[in-house]
């Protein structure tokens, strides 16, 4: 199968893009979208068989993570920034036909970028494991919180308290609680993209913040639900029933989209693609080529 690799100049810095296999008249290709802020493109090669379908997939890094560009200026590091990148990549690689997956922030990244710029040419939008709004973000993880062992639930209140995320008992806690509704640290067993360095901690913190319940970087007051109804291209949302995007922050972004589908993955955490990988490529394939 042929993958290509190269870089898009973009504001004196690179984004690192990969496509796998070969564009099919009649199929549009599939635009990968990271999440994070701060992961990379590296779990979306657990998808690269796809592509014998005849499907072509793009991925890229967004500037500030994996093989991209990491600007050390803060101030790059907003919504706007990601947004823009996006437009640049589809221009440059001709993307005027295209179906997108965004996942967890990349999901957010494609509802930021569909309520405000009215883009042409979109064939269809999978919006996986994704907040309309981190308000109730946070309130989510909150209560997801409360399922973890009492030891936990104090550490992590108290790590909240003090603003020190630092302590042994905090991070242990933490871990647990990503291991419960988003994926596993790898192990040496793990597939070999998921033991691969992001390099996004940069990009993570200043957007993001130092976890998935304290939302305090610069995408903390992101809110687009009331203008979800903008959005007239075919949309599905996926989740997991253990996601860190519970099924009530996709039902709220469900219920706010003009005639969007939803598909819960059952036992699946924050990457459906990972824990009910079959399943996921099965609802993809009907999703993408019902919308051909």
């Amino acid at each position: 199968m042929k993958i290509e690799e190269g870089y898009m100049p973009f504001r004196g810095y690179k984004t690192y893009y990969r496509i796998v296999g070969e564009r099919t008249p009649g199929k549009a290709p599939l635009l990968l979208i990271h999440g994070g802020p701060g992961s990379s493109h590296n779990y979306f090669e657990l998808l690269d068989d796809y592509a014998e379908t005849g499907r072509q997939l793009i991925m890229y890094d967004q500037v500030g993570c994996g093989k991209s560009s990491l600007p050390e200026d803060a101030s790059v590091y907003v919504r706007e920034t990601w947004r823009e990148e996006l437009v640049a990549l589809r221009e440059y690689l001709h993307l005027d036909e295209v179906h997108m997956l965004g996942q967890s922030w990349g999901g957010m990244l494609e509802m930021y970028y569909l309520t405000t710029l009215d883009p042409k040419g979109i064939k269809s939008v999978m919006i996986d494991g994704s907040p309309s709004s981190i308000k109730l973000w946070i309130a989510e993880q909150h209560r997801l919180i409360q399922y973890l062992s009492y030891e936990d639930r104090e550490a992590i209140a108290e790590a909240e308290r003090t603003g020190d995320f630092s302590g042994p008992k905090y991070l242990a806690a933490n871990d647990r609680y990503m291991e419960r509704y988003c994926w596993d640290d790898p192990t040496p067993d793990s597939p070999e993209p998921l033991r691969r360095p992001t390099n996004g901690k940069r990009a993570s913190l200043i957007a993001e913040g130092p976890n998935e319940f304290t939302e305090n970087g610069t995408i903390s007051d992101f809110e687009v639900t009331d203008d979800l109804h903008k959005i007239h291209v075919p949309v599905l949302v996926t989740n997991g029933t253990d996601d860190l995007c519970t099924p009530l922050i996709a039902k709220t972004v469900y219920d706010h989209i003009p005639g969007a589908k939803w598909h819960l993955f059952a036992n699946s955490r924050h990457l459906a693609l990972l824990d009910q990988h079959d399943e996921f490529i099965s609802v993809l394939d009907q999703w993408l080529n019902a919308n051909d």
